[in-house]
């Protein structure tokens, strides 16, 4: 039995399984949690379900984007670092004869 409670954004593991989630939301109403795997996968737990599993709170994965690895870095908020700032046709000190 687990006695961690689910906080949106933190990341756990089923003991019993080795299986690493977030909580992604809480319904305080219907009393349910709903997780999404590492992998992409999401479940919805009740509340009883949730204290019933041997679950531990553990760090973010390195690579917390593994459900989201359709989607473009863009998408993710990362900026690549190998982009110039502007092209080099933009560059007022370097003249049209540049090129």
């Amino acid at each position: 039995m687990s006695d961690v409670d689910p906080i949106i954004g933190n990341w756990y593991r089923n003991e019993e399984t080795g299986d690493d989630f977030e909580v992604v939301a809480i319904d305080e109403d219907a009393q349910t949690i709903e997780i999404q795997y590492f992998e992409g996968e999401l479940e919805e737990l009740d509340l009883d379900a949730w204290y019933e599993l041997p679950i531990e709170a553990i760090e973010a994965p390195e690579d917390w984007s593994g459900p989201y690895d359709e989607m473009e870095a863009d998408d993710l908020g990362f900026e690549d670092d190998d982009e110039d700032e502007f092209d080099d046709d933009d560059d007022p000190e370097r003249g049209e004869d540049s090129v």
